[in-house]
C-alpha cells in the first residue's frame, strides 16, 4: 500500500477494469469530480435508475415541473448517499451550492438548480445523479496503484450526448 498522493484523477473519467469483481462499479465510467489527501468523490455517468422518472423525483422534492421532466434519465451515481440528489452541469454556474471540476462542469446539489431544470430553466447540459462513489484518504490512490481502474479525459460529448449503455465502451476508446 502506498502512502502517498499519486497524480490527482479530478476532471478525469475513471474507468473500470474489465472483470472488476465489485458489482457497484462493473462496466463504469466515473466522472472524477474531487481527489486529494482527504479522499475522492465521483459519480458513475453509466447507470441510469430502471425505475425513478424525472416528475416522480421532482415530486418526491415538492418541486414544482412541467412535462419537460417526464423523459429525464435520472442517474445511480454511486453505493454512497444513495438518496442524496447532484448535478453536473455545464454553464450557468451561479447556483448556491457548486464545485467546480473544470472550465465546462460543475457539480452542484442546491435545490435552486432543481427547481430551474423542473421547469427548464436550469443548464442546457446536466445530469441528474442519486448518490456518489467516495474513497477514503489514498484509497482511491492504492487502487489505481494496483490497476484496479483505467483514466481518460473528460469529454462533454460522452458525457452529456452519448447514450448511456455505450459510455463505458466509448470512454474505453478515449484511452488509447
Amino acid at each position: 500500500m502506498s502512502d502517498e498522493l499519486i497524480e490527482s484523477v479530478k476532471g478525469r473519467f475513471l474507468l473500470a477494469m474489465p472483470g472488476l469483481p465489485d458489482p457497484n462499479f462493473s462496466q463504469t465510467v466515473t466522472c472524477m469530480c474531487e481527489h486529494n489527501e482527504s479522499g475522492a468523490l465521483g459519480f458513475i455517468v453509466n447507470k441510469v435508475h430502471p425505475l425513478l422518472t424525472g416528475r416522480e423525483l421532482f415530486e418526491d422534492l415538492n418541486i414544482d415541473c412541467n412535462a419537460s421532466v417526464d423523459k429525464l434519465n435520472i442517474y445511480l451515481g454511486g453505493p454512497v448517499q444513495p438518496s442524496g440528489v447532484f448535478v453536473l452541469h455545464g454553464p450557468p454556474f451561479a447556483w448556491n451550492e457548486s464545485l467546480k471540476v473544470n472550465d465546462w462542469l460543475h457539480l452542484s446539489n442546491s435545490r435552486d438548480i432543481l427547481e430551474a431544470i423542473a421547469v427548464q430553466e436550469g443548464p442546457k447540459s446536466f445530469m441528474i445523479i442519486l448518490g456518489c462513489a467516495g474513497w477514503g484518504p489514498l484509497q482511491l490512490d492504492n487502487e489505481l496503484h494496483d490497476s484496479a481502474w483505467l483514466t481518460c479525459d473528460l469529454s462533454k460529448d460522452l458525457l452529456f450526448s452519448t447514450k448511456p449503455d455505450v459510455k463505458y465502451e466509448r470512454a474505453m476508446m478515449l484511452i488509447y
